[in-house]
């Protein structure tokens, strides 16, 4: 199918004076399916409408298949766009409106049946097709949507936040049927999202971008387990992870993470990496899932044992989200719902140290 491949490209508008893109170079892989993420303004959505050619390359080179693509107008480019206000022709019936582009290409009428009947069994929409899109829910409509697409049989599926006027429930189905449709189609997938769950639950690999610029293009569980920097740490992971402003310490022969009141092993892991930082400020950081309780087997508590006051106690089910306050500082641990925990509560919460984060304070990068 397609690799796509930017080299250098940057992207600016009003003649040069506001620059979003500064200087992009990003590979994606044939077959895979890649979500650029990131918060409002940071450039996935310009990225992905270079690709589809609506967007023009201010400088550098954009490759689609090995082709150079700077100057190819978008309907040559073999791309097919899913916009998440799914613009559908109103006035057109379900079929219609999947058959639409292979109609303006003069394709028989066989073969645009054939195409449009096997979207449409892969889809499930087959008993919509008579219907106008006024007559379909969200879902059906973004289904119709990725039909439409579907029938071009296109190298590049570029999909634009599709699922952001679903609600949680369809949002939930849909990223289901999204990714099985990849594994079916066999074709590479560019899929823009705010949402960090999306992105997570759906991609090969994650470009993290802020600012137009590429924090880290990894696999989620490499963006999950070994953030580059506090962005990216940050952006992934629900509740976000906390940061604690520490210091490195020397006690005895061990090197030791002292904040608050209190005191952290550094894992054998880190040792070396932190020598150079004792006596030194850093921050590190802590997932909300990894602060234990009281419950957890004494083997997986860790050596760090928190003594602090529940400000504010959330059960979301078989977990509960315990908010606390050390030196001034709010934080939030989520933990197994094992016994009912209150807002006042006095809880006893356990830090292993080798699911700690540690970052450089002044650059923001991991050490």
């Amino acid at each position: 199918m397609a690799t796509i491949k930017f080299k250098d490209v940057t992207k600016s508008f009003d003649n040069g004076k506001v620059t979003v893109i500064p200087r992009l170079s990003l590979d994606i892989k044939d077959k895979e399916f890649v979500v650029l993420v990131g918060p409002s303004g940071c450039g996935k959505s310009t990225t992905l409408r270079m690709i589809a050619g609506l967007e023009g390359v201010s400088s550098g080179e954009l490759y689609i298949d090995e082709k150079k693509v700077n100057d190819v107008p978008p309907k040559d480019r073999d791309i097919a766009m899913v916009f998440q206000s799914y613009a559908l022709y109103p006035h057109m019936t379900v079929y219609k409106n999947m058959a639409f582009a292979l109609k303006l290409k003069k394709i028989p009428k066989e073969e645009i049946d054939k195409k449009v009947m096997w979207a449409a069994k892969i889809l499930d929409i087959e008993p919509y097709l008579d219907r106008k899109p006024k007559a379909l829910s969200g879902g059906q409509r973004q289904r119709v949507a990725l039909g439409r697409a579907m029938v071009r049989n296109p190298k590049v599926f570029l999909l634009d936040e599709p699922l952001s006027n679903l609600d949680a429930k369809l949002r939930t189905e849909m990223r289901s049927q999204i990714t099985m449709l990849h594994k079916k189609l066999q074709t590479t997938f560019v899929y823009v999202t705010h949402d960090q769950t999306e992105a997570m639950t759906m991609a090969d690999r994650i470009v993290v971008m802020d600012k137009g610029v590429i924090q880290q293009y990894d696999t989620p569980q490499k963006l999950y387990n070994e953030p580059a920097n506090m962005f990216v740490a940050g952006f992934i992971g629900s509740p976000q992870m906390n940061f604690i402003d520490s210091t490195v310490i020397r006690s005895g022969k061990d090197i030791k993470i002292s904040f608050s009141e209190y005191e952290l092993d550094v894992p054998k892991s880190k040792k070396q990496a932190l020598e150079s930082y004792i006596g030194k400020d850093i921050i590190i950081g802590i997932r909300p899932e990894h602060i234990l309780s009281d419950s957890t087997p004494d083997k997986e508590k860790g050596s760090c044992i928190l003594n602090v006051t529940a400000d504010l106690a959330e059960m979301t089910g078989n977990e509960t989200n315990v908010y606390f306050d050390l030196n001034g500082q709010k934080y939030i641990a989520r933990i197994k719902t094992e016994r009912k925990i209150s807002s006042g509560d006095s809880v006893k919460l356990y830090i292993d140290e080798n699911t700690v984060h540690f970052f450089d304070k002044d650059s923001t990068a991991a050490i």
